[in-house]
């Protein structure tokens, strides 16, 4: 069981308390400040900004900022305000957000979100599903809302075994249709979430009505010479990111743990590692600010300090380049790809439905790769537009 100064509710707790779902101690907090405090800079470089990483000026101004203003014990009741539960899949704990829909008639849908973020990142978006005459919607299209962390994140611990007994798809199918009983239910997600939808909808085709995708695997075979214009530019674009953009997935997928020894000691180079993300990844000219306060970003890193598990989150990417996760084949069900155009990749449709069964497919006009929370009002739209033609 992660522990780092703080509690974890015993299986089956719902949450709107008595029992905080988080509670870090005077003397963890005081620590995390004191190590923001006495980070040591690295020897600046003569170049400007982001060029080659992290902008050491923002770093200093939110350590800063972390270490004296930011209020943790206000966002630490707003997340143990939130509905959440937790639940033990065959011996699994498993945390979860539950929003229930405002209609009897709710589908039933769940979210998963990526790295590195957390089932923070789709608190918006989730309410907006549940409860869309609140937000200029019909009561009609609500959905209800589970919001699961992926294992190795934030209160989710990590799997006892590598390779894992259960896969995380395999996990997310006993909570909702054996401890939550839906019979049949959505699925959204984005980024690792998306791997995790895919596989669970090829796996579970009679439980799973349709899925809606902000990424989507690659085919596991395909001939070259069937490529289209529009899809070799496309591999290009994949190639050129992977070679200007991708190291921290190498890193994450080949030695994870050199990395994480130093992420673990030091709140700084933690932060520094994700903000960087935060900033490449999202629609924002160069201006994280605009789609990110700090508190979020703080809030995020703060949840990764304070349950140490900026280490196990790397896993999903050693077990997948290890073999040891599913590889996405075919995909029957109906499926929806929203393409947002600041994030990390745009496939095209015809890309997509070499894999899956697209019956929407939307280019939105912004946003990035958390979309979740840059853009929930388009996301949720473009959600219930496609499931509202399944339920």
């Amino acid at each position: 069981m992660i522990s780092k100064g703080w509690i974890m509710p015993a299986f089956g707790t719902p949450l709107a308390n008595p029992q905080p779902l988080i509670a870090v101690s005077d003397a963890d907090l005081e620590d995390l400040r004191a190590r923001l405090r006495a980070t040591r800079w690295p020897t600046p470089w003569p170049l400007d900004g982001w060029q080659a990483g992290a902008d050491t000026g923002e770093l200093r101004r939110l350590v800063e900022y972390w270490a004296t203003e930011y209020d943790w014990r206000a966002h630490e009741a707003e997340v143990n305000g939130l509905p959440s539960h937790i639940a033990d899949v065959d011996g699994t704990p498993v945390h979860y957000l539950r929003f229930d829909g405002e209609h009897p008639d709710a589908l039933p849908i769940v979210l998963t979100h990526g790295w590195p973020s957390s089932f923070l990142e789709l608190t918006t978006l989730a309410r907006r599903l549940a409860t869309p005459s609140q937000h200029g919607g019909d009561a009609a299209d609500a959905f209800t809302v589970i919001v699961p962390s992926l294992p190795g994140y934030t209160f989710s611990p990590q799997r006892p075994s590598l390779p894992p007994a259960l896969q995380t798809h395999e996990i997310w199918h006993r909570l909702m249709h054996e401890k939550l009983g839906f019979d049949r239910y959505a699925a959204h997600g984005g980024d690792l979430g998306a791997g995790v939808t895919s596989r669970l909808a090829e796996a579970y085709p009679d439980s799973v009505t349709g899925i809606h995708l902000l990424a989507v695997a690659a085919p596991t075979e395909y001939d070259p010479a069937s490529l289209t214009q529009e899809e070799k530019t496309y591999l290009d674009e994949v190639a050129a990111w992977n070679s200007e953009e991708g190291g921290y997935q190498h890193q994450q997928s080949t030695r994870p743990l050199t990395l994480a020894h130093a992420l673990s000691d030091s709140p700084s180079g933690l932060l520094a590692w994700i903000v960087e993300k935060y900033r490449a990844w999202s629609d924002n000219d160069g201006d994280l600010q605009t789609r990110f306060t700090d508190d979020f970003i703080l809030t995020q890193a703060s949840l990764y300090w304070f349950t140490g598990t900026i280490s196990t989150s790397f896993r999903p990417y050693y077990e997948y380049a290890r073999g040891l996760t599913r590889r996405v084949e075919k995909v029957k069900v109906p499926t929806a790809v929203a393409v947002f155009p600041a994030d990390l990749t745009r496939p095209p449709r015809s890309w997509a439905e070499r894999t899956y069964n697209v019956a929407r497919y939307t280019r939105m006009p912004r946003g990035g790769h958390f979309a979740a929370h840059e853009e929930p009002g388009l996301l949720a739209r473009d959600i219930t537009d496609f499931f509202n033609t399944l339920r």
